[in-house]
């Protein structure tokens, strides 16, 4: 097991959608993980292991009675040396989650009647640890009465259940049977993992912790506005966090595609203005206000009653919108933390320094969203988050992994210089 990291098994199996099982090590590696991977006969026609050996650094199980069948781990040489190590039995004890993704009918209709004649399901009945499916098939199969009823009895059983979306699949149909993102299932795992955990859970109980997220718009018309990248992920991911670790939660959040965070409560905006109304309005009650959301600069000083018609070069006169987080630092009751955010394409330590100074916040996360790989759309960010005293360097990871570095800093906020200011 790599040094630090928390060991989880990752189960492939036999679908179009195991490719998306690449990505998915990936995110869970940047978690801060030690994903192994387990494939079943199936998986290995659509992704080959040595592609999930290269990106896991790990050996990957492929079958009961492969020719590493009881060779153990590294660590367990007295073990090895009288033959005692079983291989499902070790992997299915030393793991902390089991993760299967793609899984398909077959492998819900094993765990669901305890069949175990593969490695993958064989280890599902072998171990103790938290088990996570996310299906995929087509979507009668998914429909079908008995798939229904396998997924009723291992939720009945404590498997976590990733919905799969809906949308255009491999056979061609639109339904429901599509593989949930992977950094949708990696969200569930850091959630399932927490819950199983005692170190983080709780340490923001007692705290209202309001967090603005998305990317507001700016009408130049009926039609057209001045926006931005922002997908908002940065701050619902921050948004579940803060939930999972006990907090009251509001998200004010711009226009975003995705789910609103599950026990928070969501407050839509559209504006700056609305924004700044929305989270001064809240801004009595919270104790932690993270402003995650990337907020117009600008506004259209004029906005046209009617769409406009396109006729050559035209010119808008902007204005400034309003200052939310100065604002914020001003009138916010003592004790309440600020987190602020600064979005840089160049220096990015220095002016995030220089914003930190400027707002008067007690702490700014600085992203580097230069590349097209972090930041803005994309699953992954990194950075650092800047204090008065300190610089805590985030590398690229994904942003649910970021929003619990995030709030770690936070509590140690908290817990420290923050809490003195009460």
């Amino acid at each position: 097991m790599s040094a630090g990291r928390v060991k989880v098994t990752v189960g492939v199996c036999g679908g179009i959608a195991a490719y998306k099982a690449v990505e998915l090590v990936r995110l869970l590696q940047d978690a801060g993980l030690d994903p192994h991977v387990v494939m079943t006969r199936g998986a290995e026609e659509f992704v080959r292991p040595l592609t999930f050996a290269a990106i896991s650094g790990h050996k990957v199980i492929t079958s009961l009675w492969g020719e590493d069948a009881g060779a153990g781990t590294e660590g367990d040489e007295s073990a090895i040396e009288h033959g005692s190590v079983i291989e499902h039995i070790n992997e299915a004890q030393t793991t902390r989650a089991l993760i299967v993704a793609p899984a398909t009918a077959d492998t819900l209709a094993k765990f669901a009647h305890g069949l175990a004649d593969d490695f993958l399901s064989t280890m599902y009945l072998a171990t103790t640890a938290p088990v996570i499916v996310a299906p995929a098939m087509n979507v009668n199969m998914l429909g079908h009465p008995a798939t229904q009823a396998n997924l009723e009895v291992l939720k009945a059983r404590g498997v976590h259940v990733v919905e799969p979306g809906t949308g255009y699949l491999a056979c061609g149909m639109v339904g429901g049977g599509r593989l949930a993102e992977p950094a949708v299932i990696a969200a569930v795992v850091a959630e399932v993992l927490a819950g199983a955990s005692s170190s983080r859970a709780g340490d923001l109980a007692g705290e209202t912790v309001v967090v603005t997220a998305g990317g507001t718009r700016e009408a130049i018309d009926p039609v057209r506005f001045i926006g931005n990248r922002s997908s908002g992920k940065m701050g619902y991911a921050i948004a579940e966090a803060a939930k999972r670790r006990g907090a009251k939660v509001v998200v004010i959040s711009a226009p975003t595609a995705l789910a609103a965070p599950a026990g928070c409560e969501v407050v839509p905006v559209v504006t700056a203005e609305e924004m700044r109304t929305a989270v001064m309005e809240h801004l009595p009650e919270a104790t932690m206000v993270v402003m995650a959301a990337a907020v117009s600069d600008y506004r259209v000083a004029k906005v046209a009653a009617q769409k406009l018609k396109r006729n050559g070069a035209r010119t808008l006169e902007l204005e400034p919108t309003e200052d939310i987080l100065s604002e914020i630092v001003a009138q916010r009751r003592a004790g309440t933390l600020v987190i602020g955010f600064a979005a840089e394409t160049e220096d990015v330590l220095a002016n995030g320094r220089e914003k930190l100074r400027r707002k008067g916040v007690d702490a700014i996360v600085v992203n580097d969203v230069s590349s097209c790989e972090t930041g803005f759309d994309s699953d992954r960010n990194a950075g650092g988050l800047l204090t008065r005293d300190s610089a805590v360097e985030i590398p690229a990871m994904s942003k649910t992994a970021m929003a619990e570095r995030i709030l770690d800093e936070v509590a140690k906020l908290r817990a420290g210089a923050g809490s003195q200011s009460r």
